[in-house]
């Protein structure tokens, strides 16, 4: 949609071939149906959570900046706000009025959209671009296409895959292809009281063969087959060979406390507490749905009176708050995954111009390349900014 706005507005007629019924389905369920599509922060931060090829951003970002991107939004009547994390969401808070906006923007340029139309191949004669291919055998002409069919996560919104197929009958290469932004699978069962707990400002370690490899601080939730939630999702981003790597996450349910100041406060709870049963003792230290599974992990009888518990238990305790581990089986599966880790090799795209170097009038913009960064709005941003410059290129 931002390839082809821009497009028009450099004055190409453009067609849009778009396989679903609608436009944007996976803006419209991304951030839980609200749309986090950009992140306020400066561009060098941006880069930086760019995790993969955010050196190839450069280029992109310093042509359609965040700035721009809320400036356009804004000038097409979408009122945005900025939350935890400069994230940038719609004031409404749904997702539909980012595609709505975006709609609005293409009828401006008289951008032409064919639904259910799923492009099969594109047609190439000496290296250069001639057009498509439709499903139905349709072929339909044009002197530069640009593919923007995102990866293999979300299936159902249509990212099935096809533009990898598509590219490497060009001559592309695709780099391997993994989950990324996904949840993470557990060894140890989750009990039914856990599942759905949502608890916030942790700290996490990640541990790849022993050695700490990422540390985040924020949300994570309790799933049916393991933990989830956005720090989750970000960690996930550093995991990959299972077959090979050992993978261990370490949560701190009181990061901001130190193990000095944390035992202070269970002490204080312990003498308030003094002749109740030792599980009574954390109410006020603890959500409601955690404190089984904690005092069942540190092995203290739950009904031992708070005033019997040595010190030595309470160490034990004191350790497991700061410390609960758990051994990472394997990610979710794809299907389940934000973004797609892998894509379209960077090295056969030209970054100042997303036009491939392999194809004349062939370009790329979005997932499809190989480029992830972490949840926080920095993906959409991807899209936008490389779908303009796809857009502003090939029209020139």
């Amino acid at each position: 949609m931002m390839a082809g706005y821009f497009a028009a507005k450099e004055g190409a007629s453009v067609t849009i071939l778009e396989k679903n019924k609608m436009l944007g389905r996976k803006i419209r369920i991304s951030g839980k149906g609200r749309c986090n599509l950009t992140n306020a922060s400066d561009l060098e931060t941006i880069i930086n959570n760019i995790y993969r090829n955010g050196n190839f951003m450069y280029s992109s970002l310093y042509s359609f900046t965040n700035d721009n991107l809320i400036d356009l939004f804004e000038s097409f009547g979408l009122k945005l706000k900025t939350e935890r994390g400069n994230r940038v969401f719609p004031v409404s808070d749904k997702s539909i009025d980012v595609v709505k906006t975006m709609e609005k923007m293409l009828d401006s340029k008289n951008v032409r959209v064919k639904t259910s139309s799923t492009v099969k191949n594109i047609i190439l004669e000496d290296e250069k671009v001639k057009g498509v291919v439709l499903s139905n055998g349709t072929k339909m002409m044009a002197d530069r296409v640009i593919v923007t069919t995102g990866g293999k996560s979300y299936p159902l919104t249509g990212s099935t895959g096809d533009g990898y197929i598509m590219a490497k009958k060009c001559g592309h290469s695709i780099t391997d292809l993994y989950p990324a932004l996904v949840g993470l699978e557990t060894r140890e069962p989750i009990s039914e009281e856990l599942v759905g707990l949502n608890l916030r400002n942790i700290s996490i370690n990640l541990y790849k063969n022993g050695k700490k490899i990422y540390e985040d601080f924020g949300e994570l939730e309790y799933r049916d087959y393991g933990i989830d939630g956005p720090i989750i999702k970000s960690a996930s981003c550093y995991m990959d060979n299972f077959q090979k790597n050992n993978y261990k996450i370490v949560l701190d349910l009181k990061p901001a406390l130190t193990y000095e100041k944390l035992d202070a406060r269970i002490l204080r709870d312990f003498e308030k507490y003094s002749n109740k049963p030792f599980e009574k003792s954390l109410k006020d230290l603890l959500p409601k749905k955690m404190i089984d599974y904690i005092v069942y992990k540190t092995g203290i009888d739950r009904k031992k009176p708070v005033h019997q518990v040595s010190k030595e238990e309470r160490h034990i305790l004191l350790g497991l708050i700061k410390g609960v581990e758990y051994d990472i089986k394997r990610l979710r599966p794809i299907e389940e995954a934000i973004v797609t880790e892998g894509g379209i090799s960077v090295k056969e795209v030209n970054p100042s111009t997303m036009e491939s170097k392999l194809v004349e009038g062939l370009y790329f913009a979005g997932e499809i390349l190989d480029i992830n960064g972490f949840t926080g709005g920095y993906n959409l941003q991807i899209a936008f900014s490389t779908g303009y410059l796809a857009g502003i290129n090939s029209a020139q």
